[in-house]
């Protein structure tokens, strides 16, 4: 007995000791975070703790709002959008990891201080119901303001959802300083303005609407799950905008050290291999890809935003929407 009360004193001491690294990110990345980070803990004898906070906008702004206080090593999740406010607000340190080279293409890299280093990336499309709407192929955005559709469109609230302020953004890129004109017409079509794409998945599920805003993988990921592409997938006129999300260490984080080690594993094949089955989104290095992301949908022109004030640009879509 004595010794077994000698065991167990040294384990949970060992456990006391063990170094330990925080980690904030959105909600969704649970899985991912499941799968994979416990490799990083069994190379490291690191103890990762993973804090979630809502969707990548709800993260950004709890972060912000804990500035220099937070108890905070890595963030995981500020995508290409939401980067400029987390740069405005000296968030990050600069870090080139060991091992950037492994990162595929170098238009992945948004942020050439590494201050971000990008994970995952892939194309924003809207998602429907077959069934309800039949197969659909749009020639460009403005057909999604017809009749047809109205009230038929969830889409995610830009000032709180990742997702959300990449698509307002995509219909910057297709209409530059006109966007208003097409969301004029555009918020007829649209049934409601969820906080976050997991919120909006879920109603769209229920059936309250045959349309969502969400990603060019859903018939990869309906194929792994289903055996078949149950929803269908759409990104008008072949005009895509690619969502492209990264990872930092806090400025304020006494275990920088670590943290790098942590970036490093983030972009390595082992932790990379998991992105497509659990993020639905592709990593940025090259790894085997599972065989139904054949199924994912590619857009043939890539359309782009560049220096431009995101925070007006959501004023402005206030001032129409509301």
């Amino acid at each position: 007995m004595k010794r077994l009360f000698v065991m167990l004193f040294l384990v949970f001491s060992l456990c006391l000791l063990a170094e330990e690294l925080i980690v904030y990110t959105y909600d969704s990345l649970l899985p991912f975070a499941r799968e994979a980070f416990p490799i990083f803990e069994k190379e490291t004898g690191v103890q990762v703790q993973v804090k979630t906070f809502g969707d990548a906008g709800a993260l950004l702004a709890k972060l912000i709002s804990e500035k220099g206080k937070a108890d905070v090593d890595v963030v995981i999740g500020i995508d290409n959008l939401l980067a400029k406010r987390a740069f405005d607000e000296d968030l990050f340190i600069s870090y080139l990891p060991d091992n950037a080279r492994l990162i595929r293409d170098l238009n992945l890299i948004f942020d050439p201080l590494w201050r971000l280093t990008p994970y995952d990336y892939g194309a924003i499309a809207f998602i429907y119901d077959k069934k309800e709407l039949g197969t659909l192929s749009l020639s460009s955005m403005d057909e999604l303001t017809a009749k047809a559709f109205k009230k038929n469109i969830i889409i995610e609230d830009p000032r709180t959802s990742s997702t959300g302020l990449a698509f307002l953004m995509w219909t910057y890129a297709l209409y530059g300083d006109n966007f208003l004109d097409f969301w004029k017409s555009f918020k007829n079509s649209v049934l409601t303005i969820s906080l976050g794409w997991d919120d909006a998945f879920e109603k769209f599920e229920a059936g309250e609407a045959p349309m969502m805003v969400s990603y060019a993988t859903d018939g990869a990921y309906s194929y792994e799950y289903y055996g078949e592409v149950s929803y269908g997938t759409l990104i008008p006129g072949n005009k895509g905008y690619v969502q492209i999300e990264g990872a930092g260490i806090v400025k304020w984080s006494n275990k920088k050290e670590l943290a790098k080690k942590f970036i490093d594993f983030l972009i390595s094949p082992e932790a990379q291999e998991h992105i497509p089955l659990n993020q639905w989104m592709f990593p940025v290095v090259e790894v085997q890809m599972p065989k139904s992301f054949e199924y994912a949908l590619v857009p043939k022109e890539i359309v782009t935003v560049k220096d431009v004030d995101i925070e007006k640009i959501i004023h402005l879509w206030e001032s129409v929407i509301y």
